[in-house]
């Protein structure tokens, strides 16, 4: 799926998350796609160029560039929708996807290119562009995914719609006079007093356009006095962009109906024109972006505050008349290369709503998490039977001390296990103190009931709160005050750093002393996304790791910056020195005579120092398998680099965000999981916490999961040294098991 992203990438309100390398004679022609879903492939949005044999392991042309990569994921992401194997209305999900990541990618990526560009910054990305080159590449780039996007809604799958679904995306030219008149009706009762039309002329300026709003471009002619003048009309975001009509699922947007009803706003005028515009700006630039930190850190501090182009996409209907794109054009300070033609409607990700609808023979067969068997209640059905008797514990904490227990989500109920740590914590007499890191969670989550809870029945809790997690800043600020007001102690994450560690610490009193227990996971604290998102997580009372959780919190909620940690990898302390040693040692089995193996599965890769070292591994005969979701700066397959590298993507109907880091080390390997990607601000700007999963049943399971990432024949693509993904095609395309759908499928073995 595709992110934010971003590997945090923000869900939709139904859950789901709303979240892909170079040649100097790149073509212009859109991205071919495959005859067949399968082994669908499209030209590379990157360039390929060619190193010297002996070239340094810096040299930029052994890097994709950041931003063209991650245009081919969101290509990924498209092919999605376009896939027919995916279900009706889940083709409308992606396409919402694709579109709402094209959003935030203008916003964060290019608006983060322009501001660079207009402070004159030059410093060129790791593949060697400055921002004015890398923004020519990436409007090149964006047009045929935009164009591909666009048509593919209107040519093909409105259509589909009508034809398999009976679900009508209809225009109000081709309604019939009784559908006209109760989208008419519907205009004067819920949306004519809510407009604003505003003039523009010499007394009245070019009103502000708020970002990512849906306008109409309004042209008139004054009878009384034969003048030409203009207005825009904001269309309402709080009314549903769809207007329904009378039969069950016909539909007419918002926009035209506006469009068709215009009369009533301009008495005495004659509408001579309508067209529809839809404007984005860049992010906010006194906010720090966490997609766009490494290009607002080379702007100073005086120049980031400066509102350098802060509209950075003005899409329109492209019947729109020249002189009304030049007056807004110019009025919005953007040049041709700025402005984006659909050839359907505007604002795709408006499409979310239409994939909600109760048609689930249109949908992937819903998904139900099972309960771990060791988490089983009393009285469950499913409840195992063990040497006569039930696999039930009197508690959580009783199941965790008998062994570790791994869980993978959302194959295994959150609610179930990481939600039940939490809450049983809460309500046990014996818990002395609960300590947490809340980077990004639901609405009325049920953690934080819980830890309220906790605090009121009188136990020590404490939650860094990160106030950085980006659309979450004020819900994490209103969290924290309704913590703070129950007796919870709340710090607010360090200074320069952004706590994106996922970690759980509980204290319980047994035996006369205090005992810890630690959830370590890969992915937030939310009910909702943990249904959506794949994630991992590890609970375990190993005396070492409660220590370095122990001293985590000291650390994030007091001063105490020298931490020593046994067993975790913490960023920005230890980390990146850990990883470097792990590469090294494997590098050190493969040149005398064992074997060097490393498998590593995140959502980004772009830190330049790892990716030397897989370089270096790679020249060394280490055997390196690299399962990235996003965009990926490293090349694999190159001829003196990176031969023994390869890389995948997986996408499917869950987000993969798992981070699992296998090391073979000549047959003893180590297996590792947590918050962290491969990612420059992963590893230098926040802190993130990676442990070891020593216990052999779980590590035997992580490296089952792996495998089958790297063997599947469904949703896998395979990225070429060119910076082409190419879809892999399962020998029997009718019985092709995705990735997902095999984790499904064993989930219920287990069960």
């Amino acid at each position: 799926m595709p992110v934010p992203d971003d590997p945090d990438r923000v869900p939709s309100s139904d859950g789901r998350s709303s979240d892909l390398t170079e040649t100097a004679d790149r073509s212009s022609e859109p991205a071919a796609e495959a005859e067949s879903p399968t082994g669908a492939t499209f030209d590379p949005s990157v360039e390929q160029r060619d190193a010297p044999a002996d070239a340094p392991l810096g040299h930029p042309y052994l890097y994709f560039n950041r931003e063209l990569s991650t245009l081919d994921f969101n290509w990924r992401v498209l092919q999605q929708a376009l896939d027919d194997r995916t279900p009706l209305l889940d083709r409308v999900f992606f396409v919402a996807i694709t579109a709402s990541n094209l959003d935030e990618f203008f916003r964060k990526r290019v608006g983060g290119l322009k501001r660079q560009a207009a402070a004159g910054v030059i410093t060129p990305s790791p593949d060697g562009r400055t921002p004015e080159e890398q923004l020519a590449l990436i409007h090149d780039a964006v047009v045929p995914l935009y164009d591909r996007l666009t048509s593919f809604w209107g040519e093909e799958l409105v259509p589909r719609l009508r034809e398999d679904a009976g679900i009508k995306i209809l225009d109000y030219e081709n309604l019939s006079s009784s559908q006209q008149a109760v989208a008419d009706e519907h205009f004067q009762e819920n949306i004519f007093p809510v407009l604003t039309p505003l003039a523009v002329d010499p007394g009245h300026p070019f009103p502000f356009l708020s970002n990512l709003s849906l306008s109409l471009a309004v042209t008139l002619h004054n009878p009384k006095r034969d003048k030409d003048q203009f207005a825009r009309v904001k269309v309402p975001s709080n009314r549903d962009r769809w207007v329904s009509l009378p039969a069950p699922h016909h539909y007419v947007p918002l926009e035209q109906v506006i469009a068709h009803n215009l009369g009533d706003l301009f008495r005495g005028m004659n509408i001579t024109g309508a067209h529809a515009f839809r404007v984005t700006r860049n992010a906010d630039v006194r906010r720090e972006e966490e997609e766009a930190d490494d290009l607002l850190e080379m702007i100073s501090e005086e120049l980031r505050e400066r509102r350098f182009a802060p509209v950075v996409r003005l899409e329109v209907d492209p019947s729109m008349p020249p002189d009304v794109r030049q007056l807004l054009m110019d009025e919005l300070s953007i040049g041709s290369h700025d402005v984006y033609e659909t050839s359907s409607i505007l604002g795709h990700v408006d499409c979310m709503s239409l994939s909600g609808l109760d048609r689930p023979e249109h949908k992937y067969t819903p998904w139900e998490p099972i309960v771990p068997p060791r988490l089983r209640r009393e009285g469950d059905p499913t409840t195992l039977i063990r040497k006569g008797k039930t696999a039930d514990y009197p508690n959580i904490f009783a199941a965790i001390r008998e062994s570790d227990i791994l869980v993978h989500h959302p194959y295994d109920s959150f609610q179930e296990s990481v939600q039940r740590f939490v809450e049983e914590a809460a309500d046990d007499p014996q818990v002395l103190a609960i300590k947490q890191t809340l980077y990004r969670t639901s609405e009325n989550s049920p953690i934080v009931a819980a830890l309220v809870d906790a605090a009121e029945q009188g136990k020590q809790v404490a939650v860094l709160v990160e106030v950085k997690a980006r659309f979450d800043e004020a819900n994490n600020i209103e969290w924290g005050r309704m913590l703070e007001e129950s007796g919870v102690h709340v710090a607010y994450g360090l200074v320069g750093l952004k706590t994106h560690a996922k970690v759980t610490l509980v204290i319980r009193q047994e035996d006369g002393e205090p005992r810890t227990y630690c959830h370590i996971g890969t992915g937030n604290y939310n009910p909702k996304t943990a249904r959506q998102y794949t994630d991992v997580g590890l609970f375990t009372c190993n005396e070492d790791i409660g220590y370095d959780i122990t001293n985590l919190f000291h650390y994030l909620t007091g001063y105490a910056p020298e931490q020593h940690y046994r067993e975790l990898l913490v960023a920005p302390q230890n980390m990146r020195r850990r990883f470097e040693k792990l590469i090294q040692r494997e590098i050190d089995h493969a040149t005398s005579g064992g074997d060097g193996r490393i498998i590593a599965k995140m959502n980004q890769l772009n830190d330049e120092g790892i990716i030397q070292d897989l370089y270096r591994a790679s020249q060394a005969g280490v055997q390196i398998d690299l399962i990235v979701r996003g965009h990926c700066l490293l090349r694999p397959r190159l001829e003196n680099y990176s031969e023994n590298i390869r890389v995948i993507s997986i996408l499917g109907r869950f987000l993969e965000h798992t981070r699992i880091y296998y090391f073979g080390n000549d047959g003893d390997d180590e297996i590792y999981i947590g918050s962290a990607d491969w990612m420059s601000r992963n590893l230098n700007d926040r802190v993130e916490a990676i442990v070891e999963v020593k216990t052999p049943q779980h590590k035997e399971r992580l490296m089952d999961l792996l495998d089958a990432a790297l063997t599947d024949q469904r949703s896998a693509w395979e990225l070429e040294a060119s910076g082409r993904y190419r879809q892999r095609v399962p020998a029997d395309p009718n019985e092709a098991m995705g990735f997902q759908e095999q984790l499904m499928a064993r989930a219920r073995n287990r069960q």
